[in-house]
């Protein structure tokens, strides 16, 4: 599987419970933290669900 970097860019204090929640299970709790994750389809979905909140980065 292919490994992305996920970067939060924007507060979650505005974001809904659902978009917290999924921030806080990608390993994500405060703004500029940046974690390596493996892109499968759970990943992908709870990215997805918080675009607007992470910049999404391919790692090589």
């Amino acid at each position: 599987m292919a490994k992305v970097k996920v970067t939060q860019i924007k507060s979650i204090a505005s974001a809904t419970k659902r978009q917290q929640a999924n921030m806080i299970s990608l390993g994500i709790h405060r703004i500029h933290q940046s974690v390596e994750i493996e892109l499968t389809p759970v990943t992908a979905g709870m990215i997805e669900k918080v675009r607007h909140l992470v910049k999404v980065e391919e790692v090589k």
